[in-house]
């Protein structure tokens, strides 16, 4: 296989890497995260006239009809610039799947706005006291060609921000996925803290007024968001612990201790020798799995296995860049304890590496060889 990205690809890479760059500066994040929302709608506009929000939607609503891998060089620019726009909840969760399981009518309501910038998107998976997103809890209920939702999920990624919400709920035919317009009636957005500080909510439906995704065969659907969902994560963290390696490697090649570089000093090699390879880690296994979406293959194992590593070696990437900053690594007006924050947000959303080894072994039965 060859993960070499395209000329378009790498494109994609350079334009959104610019408009970071120029944006979301260090100066810049800590004035949003000293105000209430770590949302920057200028950033999120420039997206839009730079045609990146629609990188990955059909053309028949705006898009540029880009597979899941240019979604994911795009994601992995926001974490290399930890970049305060809701670009995850709004494309993975949202706009990929209205593309994949709406009609035509729920795609032009929703996605044109999303090309444009006008509409932010999210997907609600979590539900309290369970650990398994693919088995949902929530229940939807069918009245008038029109389904009434009732339950509540946690940590909703940008749900304060959102237009519209892709909800997970089990319907008397089975699992599916429904969307609900967060201003409708029946709907509670309650904001909470997050550890990276990013925009995140919890959802209260009782009673609000949805739209189902698609026919039955919902459980497959939901599969296939809860997939997306963790290979979008990851190609987020290869970003993330990219950033984090650079500035430990740009650290410690200038300062000194006992006149020289304690870049250096064998223990310093050493632990940033190790970074390295976890970071390469993170990043094949990541692409792999974003590739075989791309391909329309099945990737749910693969996908399991990269969201091990971005658990398992982001956390010990993050680690080792602090630990080689030595005080300077958790100074909150130097930029590394951003990424620290999002390594740790990243590690823990959707399962943890050792749900993820869980969700493996599950895949082979008893006794197989």
């Amino acid at each position: 296989m060859d993960f070499s990205f395209t000329e378009e690809q790498e494109t994609v890479g350079k334009v959104a890497r610019q408009l970071f760059e120029h944006r979301a500066t260090p100066e810049h994040l800590s004035g949003l995260e000293a105000g209430q929302v770590r949302y920057d709608p200028a950033l999120w506009a420039e997206l839009a006239s730079s045609d990146l929000l629609g990188i990955a939607l059909p053309e028949s609503v705006g898009g540029s009809g880009g597979s899941f891998l240019e979604l994911g060089v795009l994601l992995a620019e926001v974490g290399w610039s930890v970049a305060p726009v809701p670009l995850y909840p709004t494309l993975v969760l949202g706009a990929d799947t209205i593309a994949r399981h709406g009609d035509s009518a729920l795609q032009q309501r929703y996605l044109p706005g999303v090309a444009d910038g006008s509409t932010i998107l999210t997907g609600a998976l979590i539900e309290p006291g369970s650990s398994n997103p693919t088995a949902p809890r929530t229940s939807a209920h069918a009245e008038a060609g029109r389904w009434r939702i009732e339950g509540t999920k946690e940590l909703v990624p940008a749900a304060q921000l959102a237009t519209a919400v892709v909800v997970s709920a089990q319907a008397d035919d089975g699992p599916g996925l429904f969307i609900v317009d967060t201003a409708t009636e029946g709907v509670n957005v309650t904001p909470v803290r997050t550890t990276n500080g990013e925009p995140y909510a919890d959802l209260e439906f009782t009673g609000a007024l949805g739209q189902r995704l698609g026919t039955p065969r919902g459980s497959e659907a939901i599969e296939s968001l809860y997939t997306r969902a963790l290979v979008g994560l990851c190609t987020i963290q290869i970003g993330v612990v990219e950033r984090a390696l650079k500035l430990a490697a740009s650290y410690t090649s200038e300062r000194e201790q006992f006149g020289r570089p304690i870049g250096s000093f064998q223990a310093v090699q050493q632990r940033l020798a190790d970074a390295f390879i976890d970071v390469e880690s993170i990043r094949w296994t990541a692409w792999h799995a974003a590739w075989l979406i791309a391909e329309g293959r099945p990737a749910a194992r693969e996908a399991a296995i990269a969201k091990f590593w971005s658990a398992e070696a982001g956390a010990r990437v993050v680690a080792s860049a602090q630990q080689v900053h030595g005080g300077m690594g958790i100074d909150v007006t130097y930029p590394l304890h951003r990424y620290f924050l999002w390594a740790k947000q990243i590690e823990l959303a959707l399962g943890s590496a050792s749900q993820q080894l869980a969700r493996l072994g599950a895949g082979y039965p008893e006794g197989s060889k």
